[in-house]
This record gives structure tokens, sequence and C-alpha cells, in this order.
């Protein structure tokens, strides 16, 4: 079962989006991969987001889905220019990785993800991602 909970700061406001869904966590070599669908609350129905953990220094983001293709690379202490597709359209991004603190095992965790993004080089968002994973056992 995997908590995902994004918070973005703009302008004085902030906004949150969270959603809960089933997936999958593996681990290959020294990173784990945190793998799910996304949903209408997020605004990419149909798309499938692995999250590559890279211990406590770097996050990719990958998103995949019908016209839709975006790579977010955030890594702390860098700024990284990345391509996203919003599925609307694709522009550029400048991220820049604040901190992540991952406390990941092969039977869960949790991981928090603070950056901010930049659109030609002008400052759009403060951002925290918040991802929780448990093991799931139907009933």
């Amino acid at each position: 079962m995997i908590t995902i909970k994004g918070t973005q700061f703009a302008d004085n406001e902030q906004d949150s989006v969270e959603l809960t869904t089933v997936g999958r966590l593996y681990r290959r070599g020294e990173a784990y991969y945190i793998c799910y669908n996304e949903s209408e609350a997020t605004g990419f129905d149909g798309a499938k987001t692995t999250l590559k953990v890279e211990g406590d220094r770097r996050v990719t983001m990958r998103r995949t889905g019908e016209n839709m293709r975006s790579q977010l690379i955030i890594e702390k202490g860098e700024r990284h220019q990345c391509f996203y597709d919003t599925g609307y359209g694709a522009m550029m991004l400048g991220i820049s990785g604040d901190d992540i603190i991952s406390c990941l095992n092969d039977s869960g965790g949790h991981l928090r993800v603070r950056y901010t993004l930049d659109v030609n080089a002008s400052m759009a968002s403060e951002n925290e991602l918040q991802v929780d994973v448990e093991e799931y056992y139907p009933s």
C-alpha cells in the first residue's frame, strides 16, 4: 500500500494532493523502486509512475502514459534541467534538490523529498513529496 502526499508552496499559498494506491516496492542493487498507477485525483489518470530512490542523495521520477513521458531528477544540493510533459504540453523545468530522507527497506518505509522548481530560471514553487509504503495483504 502506497500513500503519496505532494505539497506545493507558491505565491504564499499551499496546495496538497494525496493518493493512496496499491503498487510495488522492490530493490535492484543499492536502489529502491516504487511503482504505482496514477489516478484522476492527481491529474495523471492512466499514467504509471516509477520512483528510483538512491539513498538520501537522489530520486528519479519517471512518468509514462498515453502521449505522456516525463523524467524528473531530484538530487540533494544539485540543480537539473528536466523534461516534463503534462499530457497537455511539455516544458523544461529546473529542479533543485533541497533535502532527501529515505527510510526504505525491503518491506516498506518512508521517503521525504523537498525540492524547488523553476521555469526559465524564475522560481515557480517549493515542493515536498512524502511517500509511505506498507506491506498490503488483501483479505
